[in-house]
C-alpha cells in the first residue's frame, strides 16, 4: 500500500519525477494532492485549495462530478480501448456527430488525437498534405502570430513566438515559419487597415509558399493571455480567401465556453478551414483532442496520390475519453452556462480591479471566465507559489502573468476568495 503522507510523496517525487517547465532537481516545491471534489484540491497534509486554474483550463465542471464519473464507469464495462485503424465504436461516432453539429457549417470531418499539441500537428499536416495533393508542394510553410502558443511538440513549437516564446532554445532545429505581429486591436474595439498591413504584406509576398495561417482566435493563451478584436478574424479570413491560403483556428484553450461563447470564433462568426479542440473537451477527465476540417480539405487529401491522411495516434478516439467528452458536452449544454460564465467575468473583473493601483501592475483584464493581472516584471515561482497555497488557493503564474481560469462551477464566495488572494499576493510583489 502506498504511503500517501506529505513527506513520503514529496520524497518519492523528488527522486523519480521530472515536472513540466521545471528542473529535475532544485525546482520550486511541489504540493501533493490526494483527492479533489468540486473546485477544491485536498493536499496530503489535509489542507484544501480552491483551484483557480481548472487543471490548466480543462476541468470546467470541477472534480469528481457524478455525471462524468458515471460516463467513465459505464464505458469501462463495455470497452476501455480499441485501435481506431479499421474499427470504430459508438462513443467515437456519437462524439464526432456532436462536434460537427456544434461547430459552424463546413467543418464536417473529425480527426481525433490525444492532446492539444498533436491536434495542432494534425492540422499542420492536413494543410501541407492538402496542397501536396493539389500538386502544389511548394505551399508548405505556416504563417503564425507573435505572442502565440500552440503546444510543445516539434511542429507546434515552430508556430510559437520564436523570440518571446518558451521554445527559443530549439530555434535552430525547428521548421522555419513566418510570423505576423500580434494583434494590438482591443477586444471591444475596431481593427484598422494599418493593423493588418504587415500580415497583408506577408501573405502578398509569400502566398505561393504558405499553406495556412494558424492563430488562436480572440485569446492568445500561454503566449501572454492577450485578448483582441473579433474584427481581426474577419479580416484574416478575407485575406486567406484572397490569397488562396487555408485558415487554422487553435481553440484548444478557448473551446467550450471559456470566452463566453461556445467557441471563440463565434465572436466574429468566422469559419476556419481547420479547427483544433482539446482541453475542456472531456471536462478534464481524460486526454482527448480533435481536428475538424472541411470537406474541401478531406477530399483534397483523400483523392490525392497518397489516398489517405498520414497520421494515426495509438490512442486515437479512445472510447473512455470519447464517452466522457459526450457526457461533458451534454452537461455543459444542459445548464445556463452563458449566464454562469458572464457571472464569473463580472466577479473576476470586480475582484481583480484593486490590483490596478499597484505600481508593479501593467494591466488587469478579464474576458469570460479568464482573469489576468499582468505585472511589469516576471514572478519568482519559488516565492509566489507558496504564498498562494498559504491563502488556500491554487494559482499557477507564469512569466509576468498572475491569472485565473476557474471551473465554471465555482461559486461567488470562492471567486471572491480567489481574487482576493491574487490581489493580496500581487500587493506583496
Amino acid at each position: 500500500m502506498t504511503d500517501n503522507t506529505w513527506d513520503n510523496l514529496q520524497r518519492g517525487d523528488s527522486e523519480a519525477i521530472w515536472h513540466p517547465y521545471a528542473p529535475a532537481v532544485g525546482g520550486a516545491e511541489v504540493f501533493p494532492v490526494v483527492s479533489a471534489s468540486g473546485v477544491r484540491l485536498e493536499l496530503a497534509d489535509g489542507r484544501q485549495l480552491i483551484d483557480g486554474m481548472a487543471s490548466w483550463w480543462c476541468a470546467i465542471h470541477g472534480y469528481n462530478h457524478p455525471v462524468l464519473n458515471r460516463a467513465v464507469e459505464s464505458q469501462l464495462h463495455a470497452v476501455s480501448h480499441v485501435m481506431f485503424g479499421g474499427l470504430t465504436h459508438p462513443p467515437a461516432v456519437k462524439l464526432a456527430q456532436m462536434l460537427v453539429k456544434l461547430t459552424p457549417p463546413g467543418l464536417d470531418r473529425v480527426f481525433f488525437s490525444d492532446s492539444g499539441s498533436v491536434a495542432v500537428e494534425v492540422a499542420m499536416k492536413m494543410a501541407i498534405q492538402y496542397w501536396h495533393g493539389l500538386n502544389r508542394p511548394e505551399k508548405h510553410k505556416l504563417l503564425a502570430l507573435r505572442n502565440g502558443y500552440h503546444g510543445d511538440t516539434i511542429g507546434a513549437m515552430s508556430l510559437c513566438d520564436p523570440v518571446t516564446g518558451m521554445h527559443y532554445l530549439f530555434g535552430d532545429t525547428l521548421p522555419k515559419q513566418l510570423f505576423a505581429p500580434a494583434p494590438q486591436c482591443p477586444f471591444d474595439g475596431p481593427c484598422t487597415d494599418a493593423e493588418m498591413a504587415e500580415i497583408t504584406a506577408l501573405l502578398s509576398d509569400h502566398s505561393h509558399e504558405i499553406a495556412a495561417v494558424v492563430l488562436e482566435p480572440i485569446v492568445q493563451g500561454a503566449g501572454g493571455m492577450r485578448f483582441y478584436s473579433p474584427e481581426y478574424l474577419v479580416k484574416v479570413r478575407a485575406l486567406c480567401d484572397h490569397y488562396d491560403v487555408l485558415l487554422i483556428f487553435d481553440e484548444i484553450a478557448t473551446g467550450f465556453g471559456r470566452t463566453g461563447k461556445l467557441f471563440a470564433l463565434e465572436h466574429a462568426d468566422v469559419v476556419p478551414d481547420i479547427l483544433c479542440l482539446g482541453k475542456a473537451l472531456t471536462g478534464g477527465y481524460l486526454t482527448l483532442a480533435a481536428s475538424l476540417c472541411s470537406e474541401r480539405i478531406c477530399n483534397g487529401i483523400s483523392n490525392s496520390e497518397a489516398g489517405a491522411f498520414m497520421h494515426g495516434p495509438t490512442f486515437m478516439a479512445n472510447p473512455l475519453a470519447c464517452a466522457t467528452a459526450i457526457a461533458s458536452i451534454q452537461l455543459l449544454l444542459s445548464q445556463p452556462w452563458q449566464r454562469t460564465v458572464q457571472r464569473l467575468q463580472t466577479e473576476l473583473t470586480v475582484g481583480l480591479a484593486p490590483a490596478r493601483k499597484f505600481d508593479s501592475v501593467a494591466e488587469v483584464r478579464t474576458l469570460g471566465a479568464i482573469g489576468v493581472i499582468e505585472l511589469k516584471e516576471p514572478v519568482d515561482m519559488r516565492v509566489v507559489q507558496p504564498l498562494f497555497v498559504e491563502r488556500g488557493v491554487w494559482v499557477r503564474p507564469f512569466g509576468k502573468l498572475v491569472y485565473a481560469m476557474p471551473p465554471y462551477v465555482m461559486g461567488s464566495a470562492d471567486v471572491a476568495t480567489l481574487t482576493a488572494a491574487m490581489v493580496d499576493v500581487v500587493a506583496q510583489l
